[in-house]
């Protein structure tokens, strides 16, 4: 079998890497630098036919194993994920989309445990049995695959976020294709890899744009499709599924508030921000984007944020370095726009707020903090996606909590306070799918993660991610066939006991 070649626009198919069938190349290209990584295919539509009938013939025989085969199947496949965490994935990772190799390197660590979880769910149905209707009958639910899921990953955790939902659909039994992120398409096809320990057809990996996308989830062999990225393409996934009564699942981002209460140690609110705001140049779904401090701990929190931000090293991912490079110039751009705009609106920028003078190379932005922000300023109505924290001074905690929920995203929050009332309030009247109280960007495996409001439907991970890939099936078993009183043709007591005339 060809190894994987970043170079030669390769898809994953059947457990090996072939070219794809007359299809264009196109360049990626390092954020840091601009030099070129490789190339990805743009798949045409009809790539899929191919890719789509090795998947359905692989299903079913993967369907059919038993619990215990088909768990100890991904335990192998966990196994083979562990042993490749410093592998080529993670240098391609970075230099792919800019994230400090550390990081690339970090986010494989912790991909293993997330298939060890589906793997012990796919060993119990999880199905139930309910209390008869009629003496003597069995009646339960279980739950059956969907056939082939398709999967739409973006670029700023290509591999985590692709386990996330690709592990649960493996456990309860269908066969899956990954679109990745044109951004992050050599990572994930590096990774692959690791799954030539599963049936050859289980998974394969294409590559491409929108159109690619399109045609993946308009398939009628796709049963199901996962897709994160921003709202206005989950909108169209959505949309797209809706017309089809195809199941999804959707995590379109989000805007997420922390909120400081002068309770808490402004210092250790302080890192957290930095962290929650900062990490992976603020590209992450649950980045900190909006900030409410209390005015008695405002501006010992904002001085203790900046100086941990201005010890924050900028650099090419490769590097020891906490802060990459934005994962293109249309990025930085916007993030710039949204900065500029809250400048004129009238915040002033505590520290950072512009291109590193010696990274003039490349799509870095320095991790910047604005203070004086208003409600209504455009970058607090927006998903910023990028390195900037703007900070709203805050009366009390009713004030804090209606301008958290002032948004039309809700997919995490986040609260730092020492007070017990304050925190259980906030965990019920957050609106978000998420809350962290003295924490952020948080996840648990065996715990359900997704948003409220545009920030998405469905849920990924724990059970309820392993049922967004399976259906129910109502079972009525009677032990022997016997005539029942209210089949046709009704006889005189049937009618008499309704208080119908039996003429």
């Amino acid at each position: 079998m060809p190894a994987f070649d970043p170079s030669a626009g390769q898809i994953f198919v059947a457990n090996d890497y072939v070219a794809a069938k007359n299809a264009p190349l196109t360049e990626v290209k390092n954020p840091a630098d601009l030099s070129v990584v490789g190339r990805i295919a743009q798949c045409a539509p009809a790539a899929l036919d191919e890719v789509l009938k090795k998947a359905v013939v692989a299903q079913k025989a993967w369907a059919a194993l038993d619990g215990k085969s088909r768990a100890g199947a991904l335990h192998r496949l966990a196994d083979a994920m562990e042993a490749a965490t410093a592998g080529p994935a993670a240098e391609l990772m970075t230099r792919e989309m800019g994230k400090p190799f550390t990081e690339s390197a970090g986010e494989l660590m912790n991909v293993a445990p997330i298939f060890r979880y589906f793997a012990e769910l796919a060993r119990e149905d999880g199905g139930f049995v309910a209390a008869p209707t009629s003496p003597g009958s069995l009646q339960y639910a279980r739950w059956y695959p969907y056939g082939v899921t398709g999967h739409i990953v973006p670029y700023n955790f290509p591999i985590i976020l692709m386990a996330f939902t690709v592990a649960a659909s493996l456990a309860a039994g269908n066969a899956v294709v990954i679109k990745p992120a044109p951004a992050t398409s050599l990572s994930t096809l590096a990774f692959m890899e690791n799954f030539k320990v599963l049936p050859a057809g289980l998974v394969a990996c294409v590559t491409g744009g929108i159109d690619t996308a399109q045609a993946l989830i308009a398939d009628a062999r796709i049963g199901a499709v996962a897709f994160t990225g921003s709202v206005e393409a989950g909108r169209e996934v959505a949309a797209a599924c809706g017309r089809l009564l195809k199941p999804c699942v959707i995590e379109a981002g989000g805007s997420d508030p922390m909120i400081v209460m002068d309770s808490t140690d402004p210092d250790i609110a302080a890192a957290a921000a930095v962290t929650g705001a900062f990490h992976l140049s603020g590209q992450i779904c649950t980045s900190t984007e909006r900030i409410f401090v209390h005015e008695k701990v405002h501006d010992a929190f904002v001085a203790s944020m900046i100086a941990k931000t201005r010890a924050l090293r900028i650099g090419n991912g490769l590097k020891n370095v906490e802060i990459g490079p934005l994962v293109s110039e249309a990025a930085r751009a916007k993030v710039m726009r949204l900065v500029d705009q809250a400048v004129v609106q009238g915040a002033k920028i505590a520290c950072g707020g512009r291109v590193p003078p010696d990274h003039n190379t490349g799509w870095f932005y320095e991790p910047t903090i604005l203070t004086d922000v208003m409600p209504e300023m455009d970058l607090m109505q927006a998903e910023m996606f990028g390195p900037v924290a703007p900070i709203i001074r805050i009366r009390d905690f009713e004030e804090a909590i209606a301008l958290a929920n002032q948004s039309k995203f809700g997919l995490g929050a986040a609260i730092f306070t020492a007070k017990l009332d304050e925190a259980m309030a906030a965990i019920d009247r957050l609106e978000a799918g998420m809350v962290w109280v003295n924490n952020v960007l948080g996840d648990n495996d065996a715990l359900p993660f997704g948003g409220w409001k545009l920030s998405g439907l469905g849920r990924a991970l724990s059970r309820l991610g392993l049922n967004a890939f399976r259906q129910s099936k109502m079972v009525m078993m009677d032990p022997k066939a016997e005539l029942q009183s209210w089949w046709y043709p009704y006889d005189a007591a049937f009618y008499q006991e309704r208080g119908g005339r039996w003429e």
